[in-house]
C-alpha cells in the first residue's frame, strides 16, 4: 500500500503559502515552499507576551497572536508591523488562518475573531463558552473550530453565525482535519470523530482509548495522531479501525505535538525530547533524534528536510531520510509554538516573546 500526500491549497492563497496550523487542510504539515538548506536570521520581532502560536505566512505577510492578546501583521521581509488588532483575551495555542482576505483566530476568553487582512480591523466576534485553544480550518465559506466548551463550531466566514455544533464529551482542543467533504477530531475525550462539513452529522467514531491533545494528520485513507498515553495511533479511515500503534520500548512519554506526513513516513515529537519517524504502512519505528528537552513543537516537512522546534531552546534541521541533522539554531528560550514554512522563509516563534524569522 502506498500513502500519497494531496496538498488542499485555497485558490485564495499563493502556492507558496503557509495559510493556516500545519500548512493545509489535511494538516501535514508540508510546505509547498522551497526552502534554502543554508539559513540564517533575517529578523526577530518581540511581541511583549508569551507567545505558544504558530504563525501562518500569506503573500509578504506574516500573521502571529500572543498573550498579549493581540493578532499582529508583520512585514514577511523586515518583521515590522503593518497592524495590530486587540482581541478580547490573550491567544495561548490558537493559530491564525487566512483565507478570502480574512485572519480568523480564537482567544481564551472564548472569542473567534475575523479580521480584515489589509486593514487590520475586526469584522465580526463569535463567544464560546469556554476558552479556544483550536486553530481555525477554513473550508469554502465555513470556518471551523474547537472550544472547550466541549464542542465543534461551524461558523460562517463572512458573518461568524453558527451553522452548526457538535457536541463531544470533553474539550475540543485539536485543530479539525479536513478532506472530500468530511472534518477529523482528536478529541480531549479519548474519541476520534469524523463529521460532515456540510451538516455537521458525525460520520463515525474511532475509540482512541487515551486523551488526545494532538491534531490529526490525514494521507489517503489514514490519519495519524499522538495521545497522553505515550503512543501514536495509525486509523484506518476506510475500515475506522485503529491500524496500528507505535510506542518507544523504553521512553513512555505522551505525544502532544501533531505530526507531519511525507511520502511513507510520519514524524512526530514527543515529550520524551526526541523526534520519532516512524514507517506510514505498519508504525514501525525508522529512526528517532535525541535532543535536550521535550518537543511540543509540530514539525515542517519540505523537500527532504524536517524542521522543529524543541523546549531546549534550539531549531532543528534534519534529514528526513537518515534523522541526522543538517542545521541547527539556538535561540536561547523553550520553543513549544509550531514551525511554520512559506515564500521560501521559516518563521517560528519562542517563549522568550519573540517571531524569528530564518532565509537565505
Amino acid at each position: 500500500m502506498r500513502l500519497l500526500i494531496c496538498l488542499l491549497v485555497s485558490v485564495t492563497t499563493f502556492a507558496q503559502d503557509w495559510p493556516q496550523f500545519r500548512g493545509n487542510p489535511r494538516l501535514t504539515g508540508v510546505a509547498t515552499s522551497s526552502l534554502s538548506s543554508s539559513l540564517k536570521l533575517l529578523w526577530t520581532w518581540d511581541s511583549g507576551d508569551l507567545i505558544e502560536s504558530s504563525p501562518a505566512i500569506v503573500g509578504s505577510s506574516v500573521y502571529v497572536a500572543s498573550h498579549s492578546s493581540k493578532l499582529a501583521a508583520l512585514d514577511l521581509a523586515s518583521g515590522r508591523p503593518r497592524w495590530e488588532y486587540r482581541t478580547d483575551g490573550e491567544v495561548g495555542e490558537s493559530s491564525p488562518a487566512v483565507a478570502d482576505g480574512i485572519a480568523y483566530v480564537g482567544d481564551l476568553n472564548g472569542v473567534v475573531h475575523a479580521v480584515d487582512v489589509a486593514s487590520g480591523k475586526g469584522l465580526w466576534k463569535h463567544k464560546t463558552f469556554s476558552e479556544v485553544k483550536s486553530s481555525p480550518a477554513v473550508v469554502g465559506n465555513r470556518v471551523l473550530i474547537g472550544s472547550y466548551d466541549e464542542s465543534l463550531y461551524a461558523l460562517d466566514a463572512k458573518t461568524g453565525k453558527v451553522v452548526w455544533t457538535v457536541k463531544t464529551n470533553g474539550p475540543v482542543h485539536c485543530t479539525p482535519a479536513v478532506d472530500a467533504g468530511l472534518t477529523y477530531v482528536s478529541g480531549c475525550d479519548a474519541k476520534f470523530r469524523a463529521v460532515r462539513v456540510n451538516d455537521g452529522v458525525e460520520a463515525f467514531v474511532v475509540d482512541a482509548e487515551a486523551y488526545i491533545g494532538a491534531s490529526p494528520a490525514l494521507a489517503e485513507q489514514f490519519a495519524f495522531f499522538g495521545t497522553y498515553e505515550n503512543q501514536v495511533l495509525g486509523v484506518n479511515l476506510a475500515t475506522r479501525k485503529v491500524s496500528w500503534t507505535y510506542e518507544h520500548p523504553q521512553r513512555k512519554f505522551p505525544f502532544y505535538a501533531s505530526a507531519a506526513i511525507t511520502g511513507d513516513k510520519v514524524l512526530v515529537g514527543g515529550r520524551d525530547k526526541m523526534l520519532h519517524c516512524l514507517n506510514a504502512r505498519t508504525g514501525k519505528a525508522l529512526w528517532t533524534f535525541l535532543t535536550r528537552a521535550r518537543i511540543d513543537s509540530s514539525p515542517a516537512v519540505v523537500g527532504a528536510r524536517v524542521y522543529f522546534g524543541s523546549n531546549d531552546g534550539r531549531v532543528y534541521g534534519l534529514d528526513v531520510t537518515t534523522g541526522n541533522k543538517i542545521w541547527e539554531y539556538e535561540v536561547g528560550a523553550a520553543i513549544s509554538a509550531s514551525v511554520a514554512i512559506g515564500q521560501g522563509r521559516l518563521v517560528v516563534a519562542a517563549q522568550d516573546n519573540k517571531v524569528y524569522c530564518f532565509g537565505p
